[in-house]
């Protein structure tokens, strides 16, 4: 188990790693976000939109799950 001071420290590197002007994302909202694919020696993005179905963790570690919307497929 971590020492309060060693957690202390890691809430402050964590901290400043948090963009301030990111919006909130709840359960149920629809969201697009694009993928960097790399292929031999071109890179393109391809854009994905989904509704955000499960949230785990927080800050820094936050991860989504999402339902695809198919129809929005780029």
């Amino acid at each position: 188990m971590l020492n309060l001071n060693n957690q202390k420290a890691i809430d402050n590197l964590h901290q400043n790693f948090i963009k301030p002007d990111i919006p909130k994302i709840q359960i149920g909202d629809t969201i697009k976000l694009g993928v960097k694919i790399i292929e031999g020696n071109k890179e393109r993005v391809q854009f994905y939109e989904g509704t955000v179905i499960a949230k785990k963790n927080s800050s820094i570690n936050t991860t989504y799950s999402t339902k695809s919307s198919s129809r929005y497929w780029n």
